[in-house]
């Protein structure tokens, strides 16, 4: 589980830019194929791509070549934060109706930064026989779940464009 300081923060780093080029992508180059990784709307649903992404990056880097568990404690880190993610979102946007973008620019790079010290406490709980299949398939369904609603978004508040814009399939170009 060692990993070199100046590693863990160039990767944090990178994971961080790429989660903002990830924001903006599909405004750049709209097509399905980006839809699928950038968020098309203002949605909190949408905006867990900006974690799940880089952070399944950092887990399949990171967790390579790991003894015991590798990559277990990568995934259930990023599960945690797309979760919290979710949670703190729908407090902000949705029950409390914050719009300050400084506030989601904050909980964007500090679940970030906590997805990249997760793994250390999560550690033990890859002792326990079927964790680590049990973090792969829920890592598998979450991001079925992210292009299921890319696509066929329900008519809940967490799926809301909180831009004023309208439904995601339909501004999604086919």
């Amino acid at each position: 589980m060692e990993k070199s300081t100046k590693k863990m923060l160039f990767l944090y780093l990178a994971a961080a830019a790429l989660g903002t080029v990830l924001h903006f992508l599909f405004t750049w180059l709209p097509s399905p194929a980006t839809a699928l990784v950038s968020p098309v709307r203002e949605s909190v649903w949408e905006h867990v791509k900006l974690l799940y992404f880089p952070m399944l990056g950092a887990a399949l880097l990171l967790g390579r070549g790991g003894k015991g568990a590798g990559r277990t404690p990568w995934l259930l880190s990023l599960l945690a934060v797309c979760a919290i993610l979710v949670g703190a979102g729908w407090l902000y946007h949705i029950v409390l109706r914050g719009e300050s973008l400084y506030v989601d620019l904050a909980l964007y790079f500090l679940l970030l930064a906590v997805g990249f010290l997760l793994p250390r406490v999560l550690w033990p709980l890859c002792e326990w026989p079927g964790t680590d299949k049990a973090a792969l398939l829920l890592t598998a369904l979450l991001g079925a779940l992210i292009v299921w609603f890319t696509f066929f978004p329900p008519d809940t508040a967490l799926f809301a464009d909180l831009s004023g814009a309208v439904r995601t399939f339909l501004t999604i170009p086919v």
